[in-house]
């Protein structure tokens, strides 16, 4: 199971007093038109015009919200990396094994991935205008993920030999691609992406899961569409 962050009081860099309901709306909308700018401007084309513009809000209510540019999206790496695990997360919940929850989990970082494609172009950037918020996406999703998977051994629920950190990057990684080569990259003539897999991608991925994870064969564990 994913872990989620405790919930953070929001302050404002300009006074150095905690939003009101008011402002968090408005942090709120100016974050969600910094994704949409950086999606499809990237980085170094975007600007705070550009998206105040796009948030329609004055530009100096952005400095408000946020310090620079960089600043923004910064934060809107750690946000987009808050909302996909709350997405994994929640898919995972009330799974009966770790492979059910794999499953979960995969269902909703792709549903995410199709509803924000900006995840993978700007967390990519990060590389290179934030190195550190770049790995510290990464290592929160890892360090949930590991915390899963050592209890699934502690259940006898996959492999007790398995590395699980070691596993949870491997994981992350067959994530990241599928989701690109098969929800971003078949996007139709109007741009929009498939919202899930199609079920013989999706089964033979966990199939391949399933087995790396050294799940013991059990009904629950069986993989829809598997007739073998």
């Amino acid at each position: 199971m994913l872990e989620h962050d405790e919930p953070q009081e929001l302050v404002s860099p300009a006074t150095g007093r905690p939003l009101t309901k008011r402002g968090e709306a408005t942090r709120r909308k100016i974050l969600e038109a910094s994704e949409q700018v950086f999606a499809e401007l990237g980085y170094h084309e975007a600007s705070i015009s550009k998206v105040t513009e796009r948030a329609g809000v004055a530009l100096g209510t952005f400095y408000l919200y946020f310090d620079s540019k960089q600043t923004i999206f910064e934060a809107l790496v750690v946000d987009l990396n808050t909302r996909v695990r709350q997405s994994m997360g929640e898919a995972m919940a009330g799974a009966a094994n770790r492979v059910e929850a794999e499953r979960g989990g995969f269902e909703g970082f792709f549903r995410f991935t199709a509803e924000h494609p900006a995840l993978y172009r700007v967390v990519r950037e990060a590389e290179f205008v934030s190195p550190a918020v770049m790995k510290l996406h990464y290592e929160r999703i890892v360090e949930g993920y590991s915390a899963g998977l050592r209890a699934a051994q502690r259940d006898g629920d996959v492999d007790p030999l398995l590395d699980p950190e070691v596993a949870a990057w491997a994981l992350m990684g067959i994530g990241e691609l599928i989701g690109m080569r098969f929800i971003l990259w078949e996007r139709d003539a109007d741009g929009e992406a498939p919202d899930r897999l199609a079920p013989d991608v999706f089964d033979g991925m966990m199939r391949f899961i399933a087995n790396a994870l050294g799940a013991p064969e059990t009904p629950h564990h069986r993989i829809e569409g598997d007739v073998s």
